[in-house]
């Protein structure tokens, strides 16, 4: 597991640490099983609060991408291929239902919008 957290990011801490152990473990980056840091490990060696690695945690459980055991961790949840697409197919449509909104918001049409995506 190798995260980077930026301070200066716009994004909550919780939500940066969210995307990239959900990236890493969907694509296989991080492994099956795998058991993650305790929270309060976690949170020492980031330097960030208890509270912060939870609610990443917990988020990670709520889209089936880890599960707990009591008294043992998080755990990396297995996955099917299948699972894998859908979990990534779903993550990506809410980003973009964001994004589509905010380019919207400033007046482009569809088609404005695929150019810009093509560019970049």
């Amino acid at each position: 597991m190798n995260v980077i957290i930026s301070n200066t990011s716009e994004k909550p801490i919780y939500q940066q640490l969210f995307e990239q152990i959900s990236s890493q473990i969907l694509k296989g980056e991080i492994k099956q099983a795998y058991n993650l840091p305790p929270i309060r490990r976690a949170a020492k060696e980031l330097g960030v609060s208890v509270i912060t690695i939870k609610k990443a945690w917990e988020e990670l459980e709520r889209q089936g991408l880890i599960y707990t055991i009591s008294g043992k961790g998080c755990f990396v949840a297995e996955l099917s291929s299948d699972d894998i697409l859908k979990i990534r197919n779903d993550l990506v449509m809410k980003q973009m239902v964001s994004d589509v909104a905010y380019y919207k918001s400033f007046g482009l049409t569809l088609d404005e919008i695929i150019e810009m995506l093509k560019k970049v």
